[in-house]
């Protein structure tokens, strides 16, 4: 199990550094639509043009933001050892399906079977920390049984 969960660590920082490239791509290119913008003779329309800009602007710079601190997370986890004890980093075996917990990233494929990669911070994540085999926890009225823990 241990090779699974660095291939989904691996699959998350993957996801991540897409998300941190597409950020800085589309941060650059707005600053360069701001910055070539000249002042047209409709003022209100040149104002409303630079306030969209200027939005965008902020938009990409939180998502960024946002996506660098889910690097910072993925680095936190990632090489903890193994705990019997659900935390960030651990793989859980449910009986509903297999969990990463470590960043919300979706559906990820690794040897033909698929996991579910989630942030401790969504609310099946708070549901399962801390949790053991055996335990349980209810979600969207599902009941999913905790099977093994990595």
């Amino acid at each position: 199990m241990n090779n699974i969960k660095k291939q989904l660590y691996q699959l998350c920082r993957q996801f991540i550094e897409q998300r941190i490239e597409t950020a800085e791509t589309a941060l650059e290119q707005a600053r360069e639509a701001s910055n070539d913008d000249t002042k047209s003779s409709a003022g209100d329309k040149f104002e409303t043009t630079r306030e969209m800009m200027q939005q965008d602007i902020s938009r990409n710079k939180r998502l960024l933001m946002d996506a660098k601190q889910n690097l910072q997370v993925l680095e936190a986890i990632k090489d903890l050892p193994d705990s019997d004890r659900i935390k960030g980093g651990s793989l859980v075996v449910t009986s509903k399906g297999v969990f990463y917990i470590g960043i919300s990233a979706g559906q990820l494929n690794v040897e033909g079977k698929t996991y579910f990669a989630i942030s401790s911070l969504s609310p099946i994540g708070q549901l399962l920390l801390g949790k053991h085999v055996n335990e349980g926890v209810s979600f969207n009225q599902k009941e999913y049984r905790i099977l093994e823990v990595f």
